[in-house]
């Protein structure tokens, strides 16, 4: 066991468990968008919305990332590390297509910006977005949402093993492609709908919850767990 503190606590952490996992095991809430507890999926740390304060450190650490040490002092509540994550979702918010036309008010994004009181952004939206793509016949895609976690990426690539979804081009013209651009319903994509899942603003989704204008119109009314009769090994 690592001892060190957390939010002036003394804590113990299990090995392999990282700052993140340490502080939801014991309750305390940190924000975050790139990194979901679920088998299989690794910390990637490119969101910065999980960030906190460690003494003695000159940056933030992603807190999803960062494994503790001994004796290590680390704050989720500094006021510096409250207004960086607070940041990080108002310049995400900025691109969002606003809540009351979402594809998904009451996505991971969105309840999280609920909890931290922000509701508008004083930055510059980008000038350009992906157009929507309705051509599967289960999952629109509507990549004005993307925050470019690269949840999708990890869900078909590591977890699911389809290395379907990508990233293409470069600095502010990058973005989620399928195979080589191609229509998501004229890629390779067997529609085990991992990346759905994984998706935390709506920008995947099940094309039964949006309407013709892609806006969301129903949220799903029943959870059943079941085998994915796609592949040979469920």
């Amino acid at each position: 066991m690592i001892r060190f503190m957390l939010d002036g606590r003394a804590v113990e952490a299990r090995p392999g468990e990282s700052i993140w996992q340490v502080a939801k095991r014991l309750g305390t809430e940190i924000p975050h968008l790139c990194y979901t507890p679920q088998p299989g999926y690794r910390a990637d740390g490119n969101c910065r919305a999980c960030m906190v304060e460690i003494a003695g450190e000159r940056v933030l650490a992603p807190s999803c990332k960062r494994m503790p040490t001994e004796g290590m002092q680390v704050s989720s509540e500094s006021a510096r590390a409250k207004r960086a994550r607070e940041l990080v979702f108002e310049l995400l918010l900025a691109d969002q297509p606003p809540r009351e036309m979402a594809h998904d008010a009451e996505s991971k994004f969105w309840r999280w910006a609920e909890k931290l009181d922000i509701a508008a952004s004083r930055f510059p939206a980008r000038d350009h977005a992906p157009p929507p793509d309705r051509s599967h016949v289960a999952m629109a895609v509507n990549l004005d949402a993307c925050i470019q976690c690269n949840l999708c990426v990890r869900a078909c690539r590591e977890v699911q093993g389809n290395d379907v979804i990508g990233m293409a081009f470069r600095g502010h013209h990058s973005e989620i492609v399928f195979d080589l651009k191609d229509p998501m319903g004229s890629s390779t994509c067997v529609a085990c709908g991992e990346c759905v899942q994984a998706c935390p603003t709506g920008a995947l989704l099940p094309s039964v919850l949006v309407d013709e204008h892609n806006k969301g119109v129903a949220k799903a009314t029943e959870q059943v767990d079941s085998l994915c009769p796609f592949c040979g090994v469920g």
